[in-house]
């Protein structure tokens, strides 16, 4: 009883048995009237014409040629004089009681007297005979009620027939069109179910141009979302726990070295230098990893400011500065004086350090980077261009992804966390911009940042 087709099936038959009942009702009544009134005209028009030829003969032959002529129809007549005496009758019975009426002014083209034909036994019209403007007498025409009763029950008879096939038949097509109409609403009720059991991988066959084939087509979506969200989730932890795992076996397996008692001043110093690194590394990933986590929620916000950007520039630049001359890298900027950005200091500090570092970390000794910037239309644009090995063109749409490294082999020595330029794409979009890398010729790789331009 809680099945949605059973509820919406039977809505629609309540509500469209009502509707077919008043119509039945309706056009029941009319066909009915209509065909009674029929009738009565039909009577009236009979003795409308008798009426025209007594008027021209107004004789005992005629009157008894005209009651003579009604005797093998199934219609009856009397005739009568202006004071309603009977001249002649086509039947002999009891049909007086319509004779002695009250009205006195009937119109020429007759009236019906009687037309009650579900309690008389017969319905009865009356027609004036005129002459010089003088009533002379007058028609009465009867018709027995049973002929129409008889009528009016065989139409009553196919009317029921009709209403209960109608009723059939409606009943029929409410239930297929429920079962249309909530197949696609049971079928997303089971998906949705089975999204909560844990199964994402689904697809639901419901092609329709309408709003269930929009949400058939939504509900498909979240499927294919939760699922990329799953198995990124699952290739996070995977990646967190492998980040972890080496700095803590790197830290346990040199501190049981150290704590050796018959270990040398030297040695100890070299596997306790050893632990400090790997100690920093561990720090320093957790530090991405909540970074990045709370630039993932929804609360984070930026403080942005209107920014000098030549002088901003060049703090981040001689803030890097010595690393890069430990490493015999050069490195110069190029940015207008003129030119202003909105942005947070603090958290674009961050996306500088982390390109600046990773532009070091994949240079060679005796090459150069360079941070430029400029205007163009509506945008600003920022560059952060090196003489590097490069990134693959295949595996540049991948580099901004967590834990993601060109060269795997490198990451012990370098000690990147995978997470700086996660990080760097996460906190240009909340600025409103895009990065992007592109190669350069002969070799080398070019960051590119585009922020809104100040109106």
């Amino acid at each position: 009883m809680k099945s949605i087709s059973f509820k919406l099936a039977g809505a629609f038959f309540i509500f469209t048995l009502f509707i077919e009942s008043i119509l039945f009702v309706t056009l029941y009544s009319s066909i009915v009237n209509t065909r009674i009134n029929d009738e009565i005209h039909a009577l009236q028009k009979r003795g409308n014409s008798h009426r025209d030829v007594l008027e021209k003969h107004f004789d005992q032959r005629t009157v008894e040629h005209v009651a003579l002529m009604e005797t093998e129809a199934e219609t009856n007549v009397i005739i009568t004089d202006k004071n309603r005496h009977i001249l002649a009758q086509s039947v002999p019975g009891d049909m007086t009681e319509h004779l002695h009426f009250e009205e006195k002014n009937i119109p020429r083209s007759g009236t019906a007297l009687s037309s009650h034909w579900n309690t008389a036994k017969y319905i009865c019209a009356i027609s004036p005979i005129m002459k010089d403007g003088k009533t002379i007498g007058y028609v009465f025409m009867y018709l027995e009620t049973s002929s129409i009763q008889a009528l009016v029950q065989s139409i009553t008879k196919r009317f029921i027939i009709c209403f209960g096939l109608t009723g059939i038949f409606t009943v029929i097509a409410i239930f297929l069109f429920s079962r249309f109409l909530t197949r696609p609403i049971i079928m997303i009720k089971e998906t949705t179910e089975s999204i909560m059991n844990g199964q994402h991988d689904i697809s639901l066959d419901i092609k329709r141009n309408d709003e269930l084939g929009e949400l058939a087509a939504s509900i498909e979506n979240l499927s294919s979302g939760l699922n990329r969200l799953q198995k990124e989730r699952n290739d996070f932890l995977s990646s967190v726990a492998h980040e972890l795992r080496t700095p803590i076996t790197y830290i346990k397996g040199y501190t049981d070295i150290a704590m050796r008692d018959k270990l040398d001043d030297a040695a100890r110093h070299q596997y306790l230098s050893i632990i400090k690194e790997e100690t920093d590394n561990l720090a320093r990933l957790v530090d991405d990893l909540f970074l990045l986590t709370k630039l993932k929620q929804p609360s984070f916000t930026i403080q942005k400011k209107r920014v000098h950007l030549h002088t901003f520039i060049q703090k981040e630049v001689q803030k890097s500065q010595i690393a890069f001359s430990e490493k015999q890298i050069g490195l110069s900027f190029y940015i207008p004086k003129n030119l202003y950005v909105s942005l947070d200091e603090k958290r674009f500090s961050q996306v500088m350090t982390n390109l600046l570092n990773n532009a070091r970390h994949y240079s060679d000794p005796d090459t150069e980077v360079t941070v430029t910037a400029w205007k163009s239309k509506d945008e600003i644009i920022i560059t952060v261009a090196d003489e590097g090995c490069g990134i693959p063109e295949e595996e540049r749409s991948y580099i901004f992804e967590r834990f993601y490294r060109i060269e795997k082999s490198r990451s012990r020595q370098t000690g990147g966390t995978g997470m700086g330029l996660a990080i760097v794409k996460e906190m240009v979009e909340h600025h409103g911009g895009l990065i992007t890398v592109n190669g350069r010729y002969p070799k080398g790789s070019e960051f590119m940042i585009r922020l809104p331009a100040e109106k």
